[in-house]
């Protein structure tokens, strides 16, 4: 388990982290609703390296909303509080994200992260469950795959941000969470086999020096930032034009 150390400690907080990706999706998102609507709009592709580089740049982010929604696994008291948070705040956002990429108010075809996080959140509590029944080991196992599986089915059917490969990079990360050398080893690993997101490294040297400590405290701005940001950005597009130009 995460040793927990003092605020005066040297490392990175869990505030910190979250900044860092809030920051990260925030470009990663510039360069997909704006810059990429952009480049279609004027055909000036000169500017494809600068949408290619906030791109990557935003692979940084999914890593450090995994891990930190393991370690709010770990930490909280209220598991069904946290659930309904994680799912209210998808509904939320849907919106917001259907406008920001797809200048729709509803749109099916693809859902947010928020989804993609809830349903690992329920995976995650579900496998909690079956670990403190105490089950035989037989029926543990089969009752694991069973949460696994569901997850990463319901995952893929309702075609969230990541689907299923989301959903198993943070089950991945959650089954070594003990052992964060290897969580991070198996975690980046995982972007990298299931996802192709080499770019996703610089994440975990942060969460490397991640410490334990909890920092800066705003929760519910880091759950407002995400359906916030998007509303922002669909606006600006709307004000330079292209907001019916897809995004990515």
């Amino acid at each position: 388990m995460t040793t927990e150390v003092s605020s005066s400690s040297a490392g990175i907080s869990s505030g910190s982290l979250k900044i860092i990706a809030i920051i990260t999706m925030l470009i990663d998102h510039i360069g997909a609703a704006v810059v990429w609507r952009y480049l279609n709009f004027t055909g000036d592709w000169s500017l494809y390296s600068l949408y290619y580089a906030m791109r990557q740049i935003g692979r940084i982010a999914f890593p450090i909303y995994c891990f930190t929604l393991i370690e709010g696994l770990e930490r909280t008291r209220h598991r069904g509080k946290y659930l309904g948070r994680m799912f209210a705040f998808a509904l939320i956002s849907e919106i917001p994200f259907d406008l920001a990429f797809k200048s729709q108010i509803i749109e099916f075809a693809y859902q947010n992260v928020f989804f993609t996080l809830a349903i690992a959140l329920t995976a995650m509590i579900g496998l909690e469950w079956v670990r403190e029944k105490n089950q035989s080991p037989i029926r543990q196992s089969v009752l694991n795959f069973l949460i696994i599986a569901s997850a990463m089915i319901l995952a893929y059917v309702m075609k969230t941000d990541y689907d299923c490969s989301g959903v198993c990079c943070i089950l991945l990360m959650y089954f070594f969470r003990k052992n964060r050398k290897a969580e991070l080893i198996v975690g980046y690993m995982a972007f990298l086999i299931l996802l192709g997101e080499w770019a996703a490294f610089p994440a975990f040297i942060a969460l490397a020096f991640y410490r334990g400590r909890k920092g800066f405290s705003a929760k519910y701005f880091f759950y407002g930032f995400y359906p916030v940001h998007l509303l922002i950005l669909y606006v600006v597009c709307m004000i330079m034009g292209i907001a019916s130009i897809p995004a990515v």
